[in-house]
């Protein structure tokens, strides 16, 4: 059921990029502008399209949000090419989908492979930068009757959330994963009238005026808890860190890896040191974790990947740090 490849030419601000993911665990790193995001939200869409009745164009469109709605827009903007096109693979099934800049409506895309695919559907969550559990109550009508400008995405993460229980407690590894993150934020989640509220031994706090980043842990333990990212499912993660202090990485990055031994493929974009540096440290031999370096070269964005954090090369963020770390020697040796 995993990604095993995405192929962009002159998609958004990708001329041509190739990328072969892990099964496990695909970490994005990378300068601002080098298409992070976008790599994640074209495997997204053709991820949730394979449980729904939604065309893979127009789910691009609704993930994207291109200027108008035209779907045209979404074509590589530089340069003499006038059409794009995006090819999904999960190991022999293949989606892919092409549409030029004068095409406006995502009916006019040409669209192929959607019949196989969606013979195999696949579970999937993307949690976007902005945590949204503190907007849910009501957002999800008033999506569903008014244009709001809201990429998709975080109309589907507050769906996954308000789904019902299980009916059955959650399995032994998964009920580990909850402990951990119960720790870090001192509780459990409850909605009630679609709010949420975190449940403590100490209080019940409302989300709305609970801490973002307590907000985000809270966010990852419902979806573990009602049964949302499976064995064979695909978890989608825009900067994690986004908001949530450093000392809670080690339980985030303890329980992506373990969501990852249980099957569930994980795309990652990060622009901290310590993200990286805990995935590395806890990692063990048998997991399957990648870095997925992505760059400027002559002006077109390039990927390189790596299996260990001391080869990801180029290295945005080690390279910051080693420039902050120079500049402090320099001054304390009385340099200016």
């Amino acid at each position: 059921m995993t990604i095993t490849r995405l192929k962009l030419e002159r998609f958004t601000a990708f001329e041509a990029l190739d990328i072969k993911p892990s099964p496990g665990i695909n970490v994005l790193v990378g300068a601002n502008g080098t298409g992070k995001t976008h790599l994640m939200k074209v495997a997204y869409a053709a991820c949730d399209i394979s449980k729904t009745d939604i065309g893979f164009a127009e789910k691009i469109v609704r993930v994207f949000m291109p200027f108008m709605g035209f779907i045209g827009q979404l074509v590589k903007r530089r340069g003499e090419g006038l059409s794009c096109a995006v090819h999904i693979h999960r190991g022999d099934r293949r989606l892919g989908v092409s549409f030029s800049t004068f095409i406006k409506a995502a009916r006019a895309a040409t669209v192929n492979g959607e019949p196989c695919w969606r013979a195999a559907p696949v579970e999937s969550v993307y949690i976007p930068v902005k945590e949204m559990l503190a907007n849910a109550p009501g957002f999800r009508s008033l999506y569903a009757r008014r244009e709001i400008h809201f990429e998709e995405v975080y109309a589907d993460i507050i769906d996954r959330a308000h789904q019902p229980a299980l009916r059955d407690p959650a399995p032994g590894e998964h009920k580990r994963l909850l402990t951990v993150l119960e720790k870090e934020i001192d509780g459990k989640v409850q909605e009630i009238n679609e709010e949420f509220f975190l449940l403590s031994r100490k209080i019940n706090l409302e989300f709305s005026l609970l801490a973002e980043g307590m907000r985000k842990l809270g966010l990852l333990w419902l979806l573990i808890q009602k049964g949302a990212l499976p064995e064979g499912s695909v978890l989608f993660w825009d900067e994690p860190e986004t908001n949530l202090n450093p000392k809670m990485f080690g339980a985030v990055v303890e329980v992506l890896l373990g969501l990852q031994r249980m099957g569930v493929q994980i795309f990652i974009a990060t622009h901290d040191y310590a993200v990286l540096k805990e995935l590395e440290l806890q990692r063990k031999q048998e997991d399957k974790l990648v870095f997925h370096s992505l760059y400027r070269e002559d002006g077109e964005i390039a990927c390189q990947t790596a299996r260990a954090y001391l080869d990801i090369h180029p290295n945005t963020i080690a390279e910051a740090f080693t420039n902050l770390y120079d500049r402090e020697v320099e001054r304390s040796l009385g340099g200016k």
